[in-house]
């Protein structure tokens, strides 16, 4: 901002009145001279840049409580629209699915695609790449928005705090970097990992961070600070990815040591170690209450399972309790479901010709999306345990998937380079 030149003489001489009254005399001289100030300054300036401040304060403080109710009610009105939306549509948002062909197929990142994630509000969403940067994209009209550059390695994963003001990001050169995602700026570098940083996700709180690496940890760290507050040990190999349930009781790990951990928040110890999978384990995703209820309709409807996914034995009367149910994707091609208050593997789901890389659930809870390394999207019914829909997606692997929580749209990224946002109806 220019100032005028009455402005600037009004600031020399409150300047020059905080320094003499607060006994700054020969800075006071020094500066009197230096900002040409003749004769005696009006005692109306005494006390005027102390007021000007506060009142800077104050004003920051009432800019920061509208901008949060802002966000409240751009929330709201997206909730609303999107509903408004739904429902004008002819089909239930219950099945909606993605459709070929895509609508938008994105070009601009200089290697493979590692991650995709939408923004919690807005009608964004961001793309990291072996590449080292992150592209921000609006899914509506396919626009180009910008590029987030800080990283000096491939960017592995990305997770946005609940209020969409954060982003995180974390990459193969160890560190995580969070970025203020108003002025699009690197806020925080978090070090201490030894090796590849390939997972992030936030608590459900939004105070604090996971962090999943080679190095075979667990970190979790304190998002004002930037500090590491606990390590998780337990895993043999390279920790793939970590993620919170939906009340942040519970975490779970995936690992190449072909592992999948289920860690107690309360005490910081392991709850489950699942080891059915046959291959490194990729990806997790927790379900909600709305995928409990499709689940637990399959098991009421054939509760033909076993501990290991096979069904040979019988667990009658079974019900699954609580938001607890968490999917694996793994190299043996298979996706497992369990339920993690029982450790028990609910069922298995195979279909794919390749490594399973990423899984998302279906917002309504019908349906369990996965991306793969055999070039599709697979589309899998819950209640029936079988696979509904096959999109032959890219023409590579297809390494990472999301889906709008509101907005019917899903999108996706691959080793070649290309992002692709799918519409549903």
């Amino acid at each position: 901002m220019v100032l005028s030149e009455r402005q600037i003489e009004e600031l020399n001489k409150s300047i020059a009145e905080y320094l003499i009254d607060n006994g700054y005399k020969e800075t006071y001289a020094i500066f009197k001279g230096e900002a040409k100030i003749l004769g005696e300054i009006d005692k109306k300036f005494s006390g005027l840049l102390e007021k000007k401040w506060t009142s800077v304060i104050r004003l920051q403080k009432k800019v920061n409580d509208l901008e949060s109710q802002l966000q409240e009610t751009k929330k709201e009105t997206h909730d609303v629209i999107s509903n408004a939306t739904f429902k004008g549509r002819k089909s239930s948002s219950v099945d909606w699915l993605p459709r070929i062909p895509a609508r938008h197929v994105l070009k601009g990142h200089r290697a493979s695609i590692t991650c995709v994630r939408f923004h919690p509000l807005y009608n964004v969403f961001v793309s990291g790449s072996e590449d080292a940067t992150i592209k921000i994209w609006d899914y509506e009209s396919g626009d180009y928005e910008r590029t987030l550059r800080g990283h000096t390695n491939h960017v592995q994963d990305l997770a946005f705090d609940p209020s969409g003001k954060l982003l995180a990001s974390c990459s193969a050169d160890m560190q995580i970097k969070l970025w203020d995602f108003v002025e699009f700026t690197c806020v925080k570098t978090l070090s201490g990992h030894d090796h590849n940083v390939s997972g992030v996700s936030f608590m459900p709180s939004g105070d604090h961070l996971l962090s999943a690496s080679r190095d075979k940890t667990i970190k979790l760290w304190e998002v004002s600070t930037g500090y590491c507050v606990q390590t998780f040990e337990g895993h043999s190999d390279w920790v793939r990815v970590v993620k919170p349930n939906f009340d942040g009781s519970l975490i779970a790990s995936c690992s190449n040591d072909n592992s999948v951990r289920v860690w107690s928040m309360a005490n910081k110890e392991c709850k489950f170690d699942f080891r059915e999978h046959e291959h490194v384990v990729q990806c997790i995703v927790w379900g909600g209450q709305k995928i409990h209820m499709e689940t637990n309709q399959a098991l009421l409807d054939d509760k033909q399972m076993t501990s290991n996914g096979d069904s040979s034995n019988k667990l009658d009367g079974y019900k699954m309790s609580g938001c607890h149910l968490l999917a694996s994707g793994s190299r043996d091609r298979t996706i497992r479901l369990w339920d993690t208050n029982t450790g028990v593997c609910l069922f298995n789901l195979i279909g794919h010709n390749n490594w399973v890389q990423e899984l998302v659930f279906h917002p309504q809870g019908k349906f369990l999306l996965s991306a793969s390394d055999d070039k599709t999207i697979r589309i899998w019914d819950l209640k029936n345990r079988r696979c509904q829909k096959t999109l032959e997606a890219h023409d590579h692997f297809v390494t990472t998937i999301d889906f709008h929580r509101n907005s019917p749209y899903v999108v996706t990224g691959s080793v070649d380079q290309i992002v692709k946002v799918w519409e549903c109806r």
